[in-house]
């Protein structure tokens, strides 16, 4: 009677595995929502229909594209890639959004102050730096900047702003202390700056972006140019803006760190890190967004991996969407999204990506996408 108990729950168990398991589908719905996963970035302030931009809109149908008013991989001058006015950047997004698959999320950095992709010299406004509005401790100035800021992404035609960043203050942060890109020191009042920044893009339609998770804030190095190690230095506070954030519903996408942190993972660097992606971001503090990675070729990450493993290891940890701006050290390279989009199929039907993360993936960033309907 046993043996026959157990022999009938093992065929329950295998009956099990086969009705759960899972077609792949074809490699054209794959490359589809691998593309879906992307946020690339090209060069031009104009579109044509054989510019890399349509190719990677209309072609390859990316998820998103970034943004950036200086090529870094070219003569580094004002107005040299994308942003060169606001009459020119509003025609290029109207454009890219006819090429799109559904709605295109389009993205760039403008936190004010030193990180400014829309600046006065293409008929912006000039925007104070995060540290000199969190100086002013006014919940009007907040407002009243965010205000600025969103209007004029949102006429422009970003619905994506990759911004607030909520690390924690540390002066001697060269990445951002030093260029007074933190609000404050405390988290509560991080916290309190970036809500009303998010409520203010919200009521123009532009979503947010928290940034840098798990902290980059008190960092002594930058992770542009190689991986930073935050061991000794993070302390578990640099959660706490991200967790009210979540709490209070202001966090629609969550950027992570290229930085290593033995106090969270002994193994990988936050963007690769499940444990920190899955289990303190997901589980802990209950983020059910898009989770964005920083750009995927900043030397943090590819002077220590390459990029297929990376890729692997990031989507398994609980990125949703990757980005790579194509305007780094690293050098613009104009089929490198194709070449992502072939590794990231090729890993899901190799069995390194399960079908049901891709899937998962896309279905956070298809809910991203209506959010912009509303």
């Amino acid at each position: 009677m046993q043996k026959r108990l157990t022999m009938l729950l093992v065929a329950c168990l295998l009956a099990g595995n086969l009705l759960v398991a899972q077609p792949l589908p074809s490699d054209s719905v794959l490359r589809r929502m691998a593309a879906q996963m992307l946020m690339v970035g090209f060069r031009g302030d104009s579109v044509t229909d054989h510019s890399d931009a349509a190719r990677y809109v209309r072609d390859l149908g990316v998820g998103a594209v970034i943004l950036f008013d200086i090529d870094l991989t070219g003569n580094a001058t004002i107005g040299s890639r994308n942003i060169t006015s606001r009459q020119r950047l509003q025609r290029m997004t109207d454009q890219l959004q006819r090429w799109a698959r559904g709605r295109l999320l389009i993205a760039l950095d403008q936190e004010g102050g030193r990180v400014q992709r829309l600046k006065p010299q293409y008929g912006f406004t000039a925007l104070p730096s995060a540290e000199r509005i969190g100086l002013m401790a006014r919940a009007d100035s907040t407002r009243h900047y965010a205000r600025l800021m969103a209007s004029e992404l949102a006429q422009s035609g970003v619905n994506i702003n990759l911004a607030p960043d909520v690390d924690l203050l540390y002066p001697d942060c060269p990445a951002l202390g030093k260029i007074e890109r933190c609000y404050a020191a405390a988290p509560s009042v991080v916290a309190w700056h970036a809500a009303m920044v998010a409520d203010e893009h919200h009521r123009q339609g532009v979503l947010c972006t928290l940034k840098h998770f798990p902290g980059h804030g008190s960092a002594t190095g930058d992770s542009h140019w190689g991986l930073v190690d935050v061991t000794d230095t993070w302390q578990p506070t640099e959660l706490r803006p991200f967790q009210l954030l979540i709490e209070q519903g202001k966090a629609d996408l969550v950027m992570t760190a290229h930085i290593f942190n033995r106090q969270l993972d002994p193994d990988y660097p936050a963007t690769l890190s499940q444990k920190m992606l899955t289990g303190v971001l997901r589980r802990q503090l209950h983020f059910d967004g898009v989770i964005l990675s920083d750009d995927m070729y900043m030397q943090g990450i590819i002077d220590n991996y390459q990029i297929e493993p990376a890729l692997v290891l990031a989507i398994n940890a609980g990125c949703d969407m990757l980005c790579v701006g194509n305007n780094i050290s690293t050098g613009f390279e104009a089929d490198r999204p194709f070449r992502l989009v072939d590794m990231i199929v090729r890993a899901v039907k190799d069995g390194r990506i399960a079908l049901s993360r891709i899937q998962e993936a896309n279905q956070r960033i298809n809910k991203l996408k209506n959010k912009l309907k509303q």
